[in-house]
């Protein structure tokens, strides 16, 4: 396993570490202290299975390294810390295709907990927004690039970009968990991705949007 730290803090990057050793004895960290470090290794390390990175970077900030990073790598999961506990921020990021989003006042096990569930292909909903209604919208985009999705399937796609388990899904739509399944597998074709992750990140890239409301 390889994760890439991204962060100017040296402090900061060797404190991962630390606490990214408790995923396994031998997981490999890489570290970047800049947005431009970050995507120059990203573009080395083909085998990279997530990066961690910092909101705040003193050459571009992190919207736009998980930006270039989801053009240029876009199976490769991001998940971003931040110094600040705002959600109009943790509600850009996730709509801009971050795997999940975590503070640095957390606690480790939140790290750890949030590294797993993107490791295992699932997004990370910050718990200050969990349990917020949201309503799938769709932007501007080239017609014949969406897939034409059928509304269970754009419901289920809804959930999927809140994070949401399959029985979490089976739940809210009163569906069975094997009914919601077989929607996965059908987005997961229609949007040619490998995991819900990359469904999710190739469906923001197309112009879809979970809405966020209060």
């Amino acid at each position: 396993m390889k994760i890439l730290t991204v962060d100017d803090h040296a402090l900061v990057r060797e404190g991962l570490r630390h606490v990214l050793k408790g995923l396994d004895a031998e997981v490999q960290v890489l570290d970047a202290a800049s947005g431009a470090q970050a995507l120059a290794m990203a573009d080395v390390h083909f085998d990279i299975d997530l990066v961690l990175l910092d909101y705040q970077l003193p050459d571009m900030d992190g919207i736009r390294v998980l930006s270039q990073l989801g053009n240029s790598h876009p199976e490769l999961p991001v998940l971003i810390i931040s110094g600040v506990a705002d959600l109009n921020v943790m509600r850009e990021v996730m709509a801009r295709g971050a795997a999940g989003f975590i503070t640095k006042s957390g606690l480790s096990d939140e790290l750890l907990e949030a590294t797993q569930s993107v490791l295992a292909g699932d997004r990370y909903i910050p718990p200050e927004l969990r349990g917020r209604s949201g309503e799938l919208t769709r932007l501007s985009v080239q017609t014949e690039l969406a897939p034409n999705l059928t509304p269970k399937q754009r419901d289920v796609l809804r959930r999927l970009m809140e994070g949401d388990t399959n029985k979490d899904i089976s739940r809210r739509l009163e569906m069975s968990e094997e009914t919601v399944k077989n929607h996965v597998s059908a987005l997961l074709r229609a949007f040619g991705s490998q995991s819900r992750t990359q469904v999710v990140m190739t469906a923001i890239r197309l112009g879809y949007r979970s809405k966020t409301q209060d």
